[in-house]
Formats: C-alpha cells, structure tokens, sequence
C-alpha cells in the first residue's frame, strides 16, 4: 500500500480577519491542505513560521508595523528553502517585485484566490516556482518603468506625505526650494499623478513609500 504523504501544512498571514477567514474556509476543503496557523502582522509572521515550521506561508504584502516584504527577507534569512505566496490587491504593486526578489515563490492578487490559490499552493509545495499569469506580468513590468524613483526622489515624496512643504522639505533635505519643485515634477510624471496629493496616494497603493516614511520622513 503506498502511504497517504501528509497534508501540506499552510500560514495564513493577513491583518483582515474576514480575509483570513475566508482562506480558512477555502483551504478546508482540501484534503491535501492543513491550517496551520495565522498571524496579523509581519512580526507575528516570522514568529509564528518558526513556531509552526509551516510548509507554504501565505503572505500580504500590506501588514502594520513589519510589512509583508520585510517579513519575507525575515523569514528566508532563518529558512532559505521557505515557500511563500505573496497575496496583494493592487495589480503592479511594487512590493510584489520587492517580494519577488526577497525570495517569494509566488504571487497572486486576492480577487484571483477562489480560482488559482490551490493549485498555486500545491505548485510551490512541490518546489517548483509559480508562473505570474502574462497580464499581471505586464502590469508589473509596466509599473516598475513607470516608478522608478530615484532615491532622492522617494525620499521628497516621503516629505510630502508627511505634510510638509517645499520649502519645509528643502531644509530638511539642504537643498533648494526649487530644486525640490523639479523633483515634484519629475515624481508626478514618473507616476501620472494630477498633483502632490494624488502623487502620494499612487505612491502608497503601490507601495513606494509606507505610511512611516509618510510619518518619519528621512532626513
């Protein structure tokens, strides 16, 4: 008789409860799946991947205080062989690459989950790395071009979010008024943005900035 191999053991990590309910539910109904565990946020996350020793970790990408990308680099520098789905809502979110290049095996938008998380799930247990389906590639491609902000950049747009001004930014940062103002304009180019308020609402859906950069600002 060939022996039943054990159900793949799965970490749910999601801040919305409905969510990791929802992915409970789902994963219930699969013989070959087991729950594991949840966890809220990115510390929890990596606490509980080293409590658990779960086979595949189900990871979001937008988490309180430890985000999703953090968590991920976490968790790969204590197990390299780890296997981690990212789950996000935004189509071309930046911290999906990010996420990529930490380690992640896999990525998935939420509204994709009913359909393509349990084989998703069962491709990465077996090791191998999961495709991005062609139009969630291009968006990402897309998205990269379209927010490659330099640095400094980012570092402005970090300012703007936390409410200051140009002038207010260019002591901060030791550099002009205007100068500041040429790289808003670059920014709202780069990102399609209307102005400085929409600017800053691009930048945090597609995770540029976080809303500590938005907080504390760099110097």
């Amino acid at each position: 008789m060939t022996a039943v191999p054990p159900p793949i053991g799965i970490l749910v990590v999601d801040d919305h409860p409905l969510l990791r309910d929802g992915l409970a539910a789902l994963l219930g109904l699969q013989p070959d799946m087991h729950l594991l565990g949840e966890a809220a946020d990115g510390e929890e996350a990596v606490a509980q991947f080293l409590a658990l020793q779960p086979d595949v970790v189900l990871m979001d990408l937008q988490l309180p205080g430890v985000d999703g990308v953090e968590a991920i680099s976490r968790i790969r520098q204590h197990d390299p062989r780890a296997r981690i789905i990212v789950l996000t809502t935004y189509r071309g979110d930046v911290r999906a690459v990010r996420a990529l290049q930490a380690g992640a095996s896999g990525y998935l938008l939420k509204d994709m989950l009913r359909h393509e998380l349990v084989d998703t799930i069962r491709t990465v247990h077996s090791g191998k790395r999961a495709g991005i389906p062609a139009p969630l590639a291009a968006s990402i491609a897309a998205h990269v071009v379209e927010d490659s902000l330099s640095p400094r950049e980012t570092e402005v747009l970090g300012h703007v979010a936390g409410g200051r001004s140009n002038k207010g930014i260019g002591e901060r940062m030791h550099i002009s008024e205007q100068t500041v103002k040429a790289h808003m304009k670059n920014i709202m180019e780069k990102l399609g943005a209307r102005d400085r308020t929409h600017a800053v609402t691009l930048a945090l859906k597609r995770g540029i900035i976080s809303l500590d950069d938005a907080a504390e600002p760099t110097v």
